[in-house]
């Protein structure tokens, strides 16, 4: 049976990707992005409340489909299918659109004044802080890609290897308690095997957490159950963590602690709660849900090149009007990437490319 939440879940955090990524040329901590116009607290806020749960989020949901993919499928198809979905694209996006949006930012950031096609050669061969800032190699959104690609494939490993030495699991009356002591680790993994302050660690340990627990029904209603508390914390630790981030003096030597703590605490609670209530109010295939859904992947594959580059474009046009600079890209953008949604998705070799069903394809099975 298909879990319409998580699939209302996946379109629902991507959606908000637009915003954040856009947010962020306006970060506080000095982070190189590809197009950076000041520092504005505010607008980094937005950026500091989502980072915590957003893509652990797509992590904890993927360890879920995973559970229920395996019931149909073999590994070795699995893994195939792994291949199309995320390999293919995670090459289509970093050999053609990252090279746009790096030559967008050394334009911006630093003048560049070669053409697109001789900014590929400094693409390729310029390697600094792998941001994309500076002109150079970057895999920007697509480290999402790469980085489930490869846990897929270690889980498989795991799996293997658990069947091998016979060691079985089972979901059986799981405390409340004992979720909520889910998330300590979170703040020990943070820093483990992290590339540009991701963990691989992390984020298959999430993973895991899906696969393994989350994916059963018993749990999801328990924590529907517990949603309205799970949430309160959770946001009592957002505005915490973000207050301690952006305002309070870093030079106190408990503050970073305290913020690490904190951060991992509206982790995993958020997460907890965005799924809780999901379940219980988001649970329902629509006309609109389905088109989310259809489009979703394609949608995060596509909607960062436009955001930097109508960024790009109003730089020159907006200058003294921070609402309007930030606003105006955004709302662009959204329309923007749904109409080369609506393109893209009626051609086989673009779906393909995408790690998309063609939606023809789709209406004539059914």
């Amino acid at each position: 049976m298909r879990k319409n939440y998580i699939d209302n879940l996946r379109w629902g955090a991507i959606i908000v990707l637009i915003i954040y990524h856009a947010a962020m040329a306006w970060n506080t901590w000095s982070e190189p992005n590809y197009i950076f116009f000041e520092s504005n607290q505010i607008i980094s806020s937005i950026v500091v409340i989502f980072s915590p749960f957003l893509m652990p989020l797509l992590f904890v949901l993927a360890g879920i489909s995973t559970k229920y993919a395996l019931k149909k499928r073999t590994p070795r198809q699995y893994l195939l299918e792994r291949v199309k979905k995320l390999l293919i694209p995670f090459l289509f996006g970093t050999l053609t659109i990252m090279p746009a949006m790096t030559y967008l930012a050394d334009c911006y950031n630093y003048k560049y004044t070669g053409s697109f096609l001789q900014h590929y050669k400094v693409f390729f061969t310029k390697y600094t802080d792998l941001t994309g800032a500076d002109g150079g190699f970057s895999m920007g959104h697509f480290w999402f890609l790469i980085f489930l690609f490869v846990i897929s494939v270690l889980f498989i490993i795991i799996l293997k290897v658990q069947k091998r030495i016979k060691l079985k699991h089972k979901i059986c009356n799981i405390p409340i308690t004992f979720i909520y002591l889910l998330g300590i680790p979170l703040t020990l993994f943070h820093e483990l095997l992290s590339i540009g302050g991701k963990s691989i660690i992390e984020y298959l340990y999430l993973f895991m957490i899906g696969y393994y627990i989350l994916s059963d029904d018993d749990v999801i209603k328990k924590i529907s159950t517990h949603r309205w508390l799970i949430l309160s914390v959770g946001i009592v630790a957002i505005f915490t963590n973000t207050y301690l981030f952006l305002w309070a003096d870093q030079t106190i030597p408990a503050i970073p602690i305290i913020n690490t703590i904190t951060r991992s605490v509206s982790e995993w609670f958020m997460l907890l709660a965005v799924m809780g209530i999901s379940n219980r109010y988001f649970y329902k295939a629509s006309n609109i849900t389905t088109y989310m859904s259809q489009r979703s992947f394609m949608f995060y594959v596509l909607h960062y090149i436009w955001i930097v580059l109508f960024q790009y474009l109003m730089s020159g046009l907006i200058i003294d009007n921070t609402f309007l600079l930030f606003i105006v890209p955004v709302f662009v953008s959204y329309i923007v990437t749904f109409l080369s949604c609506e393109v893209c998705i009626r051609s086989h070799v673009l779906c393909f490319i995408m790690g998309t069903k063609n939606i023809r394809k789709t209406s004539d099975v059914t």
